[in-house]
C-alpha cells in the first residue's frame, strides 16, 4: 500500500488531522523527516488539534452569539467598573466549570452583550457547549414550543449546554409560559449548569419585571445564590465609537 491510499483510508475514516500530517510528512525529502517515534507522536497531535479544530466550531455555529467577539477586544478600565484582573478571572470559563452563574448589568450600549459574547466565544474554544438567547427570542421560542406541543422538547435541549446566555433581560413582559420555562431551566441547570443574565435593569428589580411573587422567588433564588455579578458603567460603547 502506498501513501496516497493510506491517506485516501485515514480520510474515508474522518482521521483529516492525521491523513493532513501524512501527506506534509510525504512531501518533506527523507533527509528531513523525523524518526518514527516522533512522526508517531505528531500525527496523533495532529489529529488532537484537528478533531479540537473542528469542535469549536461546531461549538461557536450552534451558539448563535450575536456578536463575533474576543476576550481581548473587550475594553477594561476603572471608568467602566472592569479591570484587566475581573476579565481574566472570568475568561478561564472557571466559573462555568464550577456551575456559577454571571449576572451583566448596566445602561444601554455599555457593552454587555458584547461581554457576554467574548466569555461565551471563550467557553466554545475551551470545548464548553453554549447557546445564545435574546429575551425576545427566547420569549417567542417558548409561545411557538407552547402551540406545536414540544415545549418539554425545547427546553430539555436548552439544559444539555454547559452555558447558557439570556441576553436583555427585561426588555420584554414575560407571559406565563416563559416563567414557568425559564423557572424550569435554572432548576435544571442549578449547580450543574452556567448561566450568564445581561440587564439594562438593576439586579433589584428584576423581581418586579418576573411580575409573579412565588415563581419570581424561585427564580431569583436560583440565579443569585452562586452568582458573579459585573456591573458596567461609563459612557455607550456605540457612542464612543461614532466619536
Amino acid at each position: 500500500m502506498n501513501n496516497q491510499e493510506t491517506i485516501s483510508q485515514l480520510e474515508s475514516l474522518r482521521l483529516r488531522g492525521m491523513a493532513n500530517y501524512l501527506r506534509s510528512l510525504t512531501e518533506m525529502r527523507l533527509q528531513d523527516r523525523p524518526s518514527l517515534e516522533v512522526a508517531m507522536a505528531r500525527i496523533v497531535e495532529s489529529e488532537i488539534e484537528d478533531r479540537n479544530r473542528r469542535r469549536t466550531e461546531m461549538y461557536l455555529k450552534t451558539s448563535k452569539l450575536r456578536y463575533d467577539s474576543v476576550i481581548e477586544n473587550v475594553e477594561c478600565s476603572t471608568e467602566r467598573n472592569l479591570t484587566k484582573e475581573d476579565l481574566q478571572s472570568l475568561a478561564d470559563c472557571g466559573f462555568v466549570r464550577r456551575a456559577e452563574n454571571l449576572l451583566i448589568t448596566g445602561k444601554t450600549g455599555c457593552g454587555k452583550s458584547y461581554l457576554a459574547c467574548a466569555i461565551g466565544r471563550q467557553a466554545c474554544i475551551l470545548g464548553l457547549r453554549v447557546e445564545y438567547f435574546s429575551m425576545n427570542k427566547f420569549i417567542e421560542r417558548i409561545a411557538l414550543s407552547k402551540v406545536e406541543g414540544t415545549m418539554l422538547k425545547v427546553v430539555n435541549h436548552i439544559e444539555k449546554n454547559d452555558l447558557v446566555i439570556f441576553d436583555d433581560f427585561g426588555l420584554q413582559p414575560l407571559d406565563n409560559n416563559s416563567r414557568l420555562a425559564l423557572l424550569q431551566i435554572l432548576e435544571d441547570c442549578y449547580e450543574r449548569k452556567s448561566v450568564i443574565v445581561t440587564s439594562q435593569l438593576p439586579i433589584g428589580k428584576w423581581y418586579d419585571y418576573i411580575n409573579e411573587p412565588t415563581i419570581a422567588d424561585a427564580i431569583m433564588d436560583r440565579l443569585t445564590a452562586n452568582a458573579h455579578r459585573v456591573e458596567l458603567k461609563g459612557e455607550s460603547m456605540r457612542k464612543k465609537k461614532r466619536k
